[in-house]
């Protein structure tokens, strides 16, 4: 390990990153719940996902609105520290009106989403402080690694939060016939209350440096404007809903949905247009790779998340088993393992090894970390032998590893390509081949984000830290392309008999091959871009999600 990384402060900050994971995951199972109680159909049942994900688009855009406004870098002026502690607590307000929420007879769905809501809110902000905090725990050489590590750490918070919140919500590690209920949900957030409350005091009292960042806030009007467009319709899409097909009809969903996705991508697709004739007033977005990485930000995060969201419905069908709820949590665990699994051999850079043992450390790595999916789905009685024959997906993404050799553009088109090739295969066949072939997303997803990130950066000079800020907001993602693969799923209640023998459910995840299709061509169009810019990028992975 790098001898100027402070290792012991660094581990007190990772806490918050195991806590994004841990209650991200939870949704996959905590949205089959609200389904059957609030009689939602699958495209409601994805605003779980918008009201989440969204937040993290809101909670950004307001601290960069205030900040632009008032001249004066808000969480410059409060310290990474307390940006952190301030998120937490407001996570805890989110928690503890979620308490509030299941046990009230008044309670309606919008406002199980405003606490999610607030929840994600408090995650915002404390991503936005977190990751430069983490950068600055040591030297900048090593701040990539730092946060591959924190990522890892992320996904160890993906890997148990299923199954923890299965759990509380079914009872045991080992599956039995309770069934959740409005109690369970009251329990599992005063729980998640409490541990928020108990990390917001433990960084309190905990001996953390005041960092800071001291870059100058950089005008942007016309990105402002941009973005300030985009959150009309994904508020409208989150909180009014109800009222959009109260006074325009059930059909009116899916026009929200297309048009809010549709007005994003054309909107940051204009400001490459428009910023290439005319660079005044769009600041970070007047460079092209910026923007692209934006537009791929939003693509990535909305699969990695639709893959698993859409998945217990899925799993429901009869091509999969239809299997109840309570059996779901042992295939979203494995999902979301599965970005552990890549997380952490992409982590092995933090430690200065010779090349063969780099080599041999990436086929090690990720079995270790398959046999620990395994060994806690053994403790939680469930079968693992039908889980075996997912290993010959891990030698794919070690294959990837060994192709791009830490080269952000060869990397995330491999990994890309195999995800497309993945979800094609699921959407033709049935059964464990399909489940596994969908599941294997959460693999090539798991590298993603970096690749991306460290393209989008490169050569933005003194909009580099607006720029990550911009990329921040475009988890915006996760709040649109769910609700998207939600709206075919509902057809199968219209039209039972789908697309090529098969339900809707099963043909929604053309959704994620389209996803995964756009991300190779992004590989290819950021190295055009960076090349014509004379940026050769050949240089390691860098940054985090």
């Amino acid at each position: 390990m790098h001898p100027q990384t402070k290792w012991s402060q660094f581990g007190t900050l990772i806490t918050v990153f195991f806590f994004w994971g841990f209650v991200a995951a939870s949704n996959g199972i905590f949205i089959p719940f609200c389904k059957t109680h609030f009689h939602l159909d699958q495209f409601e049942s994805q605003l779980v996902d918008a009201a989440f994900y969204g937040a993290y688009f809101f909670g950004s855009l307001i601290l960069y609105i205030l900040s632009a406004v008032s001249r004066v870098d808000i969480l410059n002026k409060i310290g990474y520290k307390n940006g952190i502690i301030y998120g937490l607590l407001l996570s805890v307000i989110g928690a503890l009106a979620m308490a509030f929420i299941s046990t009230s007879e008044s309670s309606t769905f919008t406002m199980v989403l405003i606490a999610f809501f607030l929840i994600a809110l408090g995650f915002s902000l404390q991503q936005t402080a977190a990751q430069p905090f983490a950068v600055a725990l040591g030297s900048p050489e090593t701040g990539a690694h730092r946060l591959n590590m924190a990522g890892g750490i992320n996904s160890i918070g993906t890997l148990l939060g299923p199954l923890v919140v299965s759990v509380v919500l079914f009872g045991g590690l080992k599956d039995d016939n309770k069934i959740a209920t409005l109690g369970n949900i009251k329990t599992l957030y005063i729980i998640l209350a409490a541990l928020f409350t108990a990390v917001a005091v433990f960084f309190a009292v905990s001996k953390l440096p005041r960092v800071t960042s001291n870059e100058k806030i950089e005008s942007s009007p016309k990105a402002l404007i941009t973005l300030a467009i985009i959150a009309v319709p994904t508020f409208v899409l989150i909180f009014m809903n109800e009222w959009v097909v109260v006074h325009f009809g059930e059909s009116a969903k899916g026009y929200l949905i297309i048009g809010t996705l549709a007005l994003t991508l054309g909107l940051l697709f204009y400001a490459i247009s428009a910023s290439r004739s005319n660079k005044s007033g769009w600041g970070a977005m007047q460079y092209p790779q910026l923007t692209l990485g934006m537009i791929a930000i939003f693509v990535y995060v909305g699969v990695e998340v639709t893959i698993q969201s859409n998945m217990g419905a899925l799993l429901k069908t009869e091509d999969f088993g239809g299997l109840d709820e309570k059996y779901i949590s042992q295939y979203i665990s494995l999902y979301w393992g599965s970005l552990m699994i890549g997380r952490l051999t992409a982590a092995i850079s933090v430690f200065n090894l010779k090349k063969s043992a780099k080599r041999l450390l990436s086929f090690i790595v990720p079995f270790l970390g398959f046999l620990l999916i395994l060994l806690v789905n053994v403790l939680r009685g469930s079968e693992i032998g039908n889980l075996y024959v997912y290993a010959v997906c891990i030698l794919f993404l070690i294959g990837a590893f060994m192709y791009s050799n830490e080269k952000p553009v060869a990397m995330l088109l491999s990994v890309s390509a195999m995800a497309t090739l993945a979800m094609i295969i699921g959407i033709f066949t049935k059964g464990d081949t399909a489940m596994f072939a969908f599941i294997s997303g959460g693999l090539f997803c798991s590298v993603i984000w970096p690749c991306v990130f460290s393209l989008a950066i490169a050569g933005l000079g003194k909009y580099t830290s607006q720029g990550s800020a911009f990329l921040i907001m475009m988890i915006l993602g996760g709040a649109i392309i769910p609700p998207l693969q939600g709206a075919i799923c509902d057809l199968d209640a219209a039209r039972p008999q789908g697309i090529m023998n098969t339900s809707f459910t099963h043909f929604s995840y053309i959704i994620p091959a389209i996803c995964f299709a756009y991300l190779a061509w992004h590989a290819l169009k950021s190295k055009q871009v960076l090349r014509a810019q004379g940026i050769d990028f050949d240089q390691q992975i860098s940054g985090g999600h």
